[in-house]
């Protein structure tokens, strides 16, 4: 009889995390080549040093009420006072205070008022805060003084590292807009360049080959061109993730890890997000040291109480002709001072919308993926200067869209979740200006009735009785193992319905 050999099954090598990565990495690769970080570059003024809390208390609700604390609960890292004024930020730079200045700014957004003392006094900070309050600026102004920190270490004829600054930023559009930002300050002559896909790479290796103080990029463009050997992270110092929940919510998690990897672990880290969902909570906890948390209002996700929302239950096949409804009122009550975005859920329905409303008249222009780089460009430009006043749209614009005269947004389709619904809805109400939207909805989208009561109560805004009444029935038919019946709202043009646009 053959004897049969019995192997001892191998275990598994437990897996790599990147911090032990991390760790190893440090064990064995000396940094002493780079310089320290400068990193305070801050000096409280004399009026802050003493402040009551009764003080900190009026300026934490100075235009809106900022929640400030270490992100870790057992950090004992000491928080900065907000600052009240540009000059008690950046009075001892004439260069910035003269842009500041020449950009008819009056006071700081709740969130520049306590990103930039954290920041400026080298402090890893997480600003969580509505769109359209101000929180590019929150992190680029401290960027300009932080280079200058840095080149000061260097002799004149010495060489000198690029870049020190890296902002990463989930869409094209989002990081061609901090790059406009940068270069409307052309601070101190710093050079910045702008990668992303669907862009001239060979453009922009030159621009990386030339030299530059400040990179602007997509996850996956800069991950191509560093796998390339184009552009070298090892020199920054200060890290910028630009709406971080949009990056992990378009899957670039591993792409962030990747590049967070390739950057000097003692950086000086900024996370700005719109909302506070785990996997943002998991990046700052893994990619931070002493972080402090400056957030505008509450973490709970809320939409924006500075827009008026409206909603409407109408069947699928009513929706065309209701919204030429509404655009003609919006003609005749606003001309041309209005401007709305009307979001779609598909590239497909995008196209569909914009032929529909050419055949009928109405001046539009559409906005997804499926669109060439240019023509997407084109389309953006048009709806700031005016050109046209509607943008028909897929979710590639509910988030870092800049164009702050949005007057009205309108969901087509309702959004597949309420996290989405509250990113398209504040693309207007921004930087202090009122807004309104109006909201298609229909019994498929009833998984997100309890959703939305949530979001409008902690908005101040009044539920219709009908919504909560129908997200009861469909609570309870769900408790039950049943879907339900349709649901008890009437068509629009029935008197018994609760939801009348106000449009």
């Amino acid at each position: 009889m053959q004897l049969k050999l019995i192997q001892k099954p191998v275990e598994p090598e437990p897996l790599r995390t990147i911090e032990s990565t991390i760790a190893e990495r440090l064990e064995n690769e000396s940094f002493n080549w780079m310089k320290p970080i400068e990193r305070n570059l801050y000096k409280v003024p004399d009026e802050q040093k003493h402040l009551s809390e009764e003080q900190l208390k009026e300026l934490y609700s100075n235009g809106g009420v900022m929640n400030v604390y270490p992100f870790r609960e057992d950090s004992e890292v000491d928080i900065p006072p907000p600052v009240n004024s540009f000059k008690q930020a950046f009075g001892n730079n004439p260069a910035i205070m003269a842009e500041i200045e020449k950009n008819g700014f009056e006071k700081p957004s709740p969130i520049q008022s306590q990103m930039w003392p954290i920041l400026l006094c080298g402090k890893d900070c997480i600003g969580v805060s509505q769109t359209g309050s101000g929180k590019t600026l929150a992190f680029l102004l401290p960027a300009f003084l932080h280079i200058d920190a840095q080149l000061a270490q260097y002799e004149k004829n010495e060489k000198k590292p690029s870049p020190f600054v890296l902002v990463l930023s989930p869409t094209r559009e989002l990081a061609q807009q901090i790059e406009g930002e940068v270069q409307k300050y052309s601070y101190n002559g710093y050079k910045s360049v702008c990668l992303y896909g669907g862009g001239s790479r060979s453009e922009q290796v030159q621009s990386c080959k030339g030299g530059v103080e400040i990179v602007i990029a997509t996850p996956g463009r800069l991950t191509d061109l560093s796998n390339d050997g184009v552009i070298s992270l090892a020199s920054v110092t200060y890290v910028v993730l630009d709406e971080a929940d949009r990056m992990l919510d378009m899957g670039f998690e591993a792409a962030i890890r990747r590049i967070l990897f390739e950057i000097r672990p003692d950086r000086l880290v900024a996370l700005t997000s719109a909302t506070w969902p785990e996997g943002v909570r998991n990046l700052t906890d893994r990619y931070t040291k002493q972080a402090i948390m400056a957030v505008n209002g509450s973490l709970d996700l809320t939409s924006c109480k500075s827009v008026t929302q409206h909603f409407e239950f109408i069947p699928h096949e009513n929706r065309f002709e209701r919204v030429c409804e509404i655009v003609n009122f919006l003609n005749n009550a606003h001309g041309n001072s209005y401007k709305m975005i009307i979001f779609v859920k598909s590239k497909v329905m995008a196209d569909h919308l914009s032929s529909e409303f050419c055949m009928k008249g109405i001046n539009s222009q559409g906005l997804h993926g499926g669109r060439s780089q240019s023509d997407r460009e084109l389309s953006l430009k048009m709806l700031r200067t005016g050109e046209v006043q509607i943008l028909v749209a897929t979710d590639l614009a509910s988030r870092g869209i800049d164009v702050p005269d949005i007057t009205h947004v309108l969901n087509y389709d309702f959004p597949m979740d309420i996290e989405e619904y509250v990113h398209r809805v504040g693309r207007t109400g921004r930087a202090g200006r009122k807004g309104e939207s109006m909201s298609f909805m229909w019994w498929n989208d009833r998984s997100n009735f309890d959703g939305l009561i949530s979001i409008l109560e902690k908005s101040g805004q009044e539920v219709p009785e009908q919504l909560k009444r129908d997200a009861a029935r469909y609570r309870q038919k769900c408790q039950d193992g049943r879907d339900g019946p349709r649901p008890s709202f009437r068509n629009r043009n029935n008197k018994e319905s609760s939801f009348q646009s106000s449009y």
